[in-house]
């Protein structure tokens, strides 16, 4: 009995929630019946897409009660309503996703009855079934009878809520137009910090030891020990330059990455970082490797944010986890200092966003005031 009762107590508090949302949609009638005639009227057509916008919370809420008892989330697909009165309403009206709340709604008006008329009957049936099942002995009859009530209600909310083929692929669109944007932004940041780097690094240097060496050649008949000594100037200004070269491949690829992988990477970056950093790889080191570009992106989201945690957090320690999902490569960064990450204070978190975009990739990044600093990334890929 304790399986089924567990069940049929989640499933009375479904078909409750449920209940109370099918009152408030027969309550909303009223603002649909004042939004037609304001239409008619002309002078309340800036009430179509206010009513509209309503509608799709009124489906999120939906979607999110109906998730929760199925355990599956309902996509929602919508186009944004924004501009003029004249633009709003068009956008509201000719968006596919309002004709799936709409028609959702209207079957809702029907079906939602179902909710309202046996909620009352669900207590009774709970105590039917504990005096039928503890007294006779006899399989409970009600309880399984509520949870596939609460079953058929949520698979019937899925089919109506879940946006149809043209509205999924329009948001696709605007995502991977979004996505291009950000790409092409990273890319541009990224070109401008190369050539700053490049400009102000080792060309300067090249340009130094360029003159030494003509200085020398000039000095070298006159004054030899002059010209050894900028001999050994420009060999350092060499090496400098040399090293300022290696900084800037590293900017675009770290070398260690192709030698020792993602994971071993991560180590060594940490051990340079002046934090205390537990790296905890989970399946990344083992089996087939991330495709170059996935592993460098998930190697500069975590070099960004070691960078910021030693910058920014007080924190002296830092976990970095690494792990294999169904859709790629996790990676999660988490440090207890003093938190209040904020994208727009030019902490980096703005170039990662785009950085992982461009990846078609997602960062969550949780950072009360007070701590503690999470930040997580899914790349996809296949393994």
């Amino acid at each position: 009995m304790r399986v089924p009762l567990r069940q049929a107590a989640r499933a009375t508090v479904h078909l409750f929630l449920a209940a109370i949302m099918a009152f408030g949609a027969y309550i909303f009638i009223t603002v649909l019946l004042i939004t037609a005639t304001g239409a008619v009227a002309v002078v309340g057509i800036w009430l179509v897409p206010e009513t509209v916008l309503l509608i799709r919370r009124i489906a999120g809420a939906k979607r999110r009660l109906t998730a929760s008892w199925t355990g599956r989330d309902i996509p929602e697909a919508y186009r944004p309503v924004t501009g003029t009165v004249r633009e709003r309403v068009l956008m509201a009206v000719k968006d596919p996703g309002t004709l799936t709340d709409g028609r959702w709604l209207l079957a809702y008006y029907g079906y939602g009855w179902l909710t309202v008329l046996m909620l009352p009957l669900w207590p009774v049936g709970l105590v039917v079934d504990g005096v039928w099942s503890g007294l006779l002995r006899r399989q409970a009859v009600v309880l399984p009878l509520i949870v596939k009530l609460a079953d058929v209600e949520a698979r019937w909310s899925t089919a109506l809520l879940r946006p149809s083929p043209q509205a999924l692929l329009a948001r696709r669109v605007e995502q991977l137009t979004a996505t291009r944007a950000d790409a092409v932004a990273a890319h541009g940041a990224e070109l401008r910090r190369i050539e700053r780097d490049l400009h102000d690094g080792a060309q300067a240097r090249l340009v130094a030891l360029s003159m030494r060496i003509g200085l020398a050649q000039r000095a070298y008949g006159a004054d030899p020990d002059a010209a050894r000594k900028l001999l050994s100037d420009a060999q350092a200004q060499a090496e400098e330059a040399l090293t300022e070269l290696r900084h800037v491949v590293r900017g675009i690829h770290p070398p260690i990455l192709t030698d020792r992988g993602l994971a071993g990477a991560v180590r060594a970056l940490a051990a340079s970082s002046g934090l205390r950093v537990a790296v905890q790889d989970d399946g990344v080191a083992d089996g087939p490797r991330a495709p170059a570009a996935v592993e460098a992106a998930a190697y500069f989201v975590i070099a960004e944010a070691l960078t910021n945690t030693a910058k920014y957090s007080g924190s002296e320690h830092a976990e970095v986890l690494l792990a294999r999902s169904r859709r790629g490569l996790s990676v999660r960064v988490r440090d207890e200092g003093c938190g209040g990450a904020d994208e727009s204070a030019g902490s980096g978190l703005l170039g990662m966003r785009r950085r992982v975009a461009a990846l078609d990739g997602t960062v969550r990044v949780s950072s009360p005031v007070g701590g503690p600093t999470v930040v997580e990334v899914e790349l996809p890929c296949v393994w």
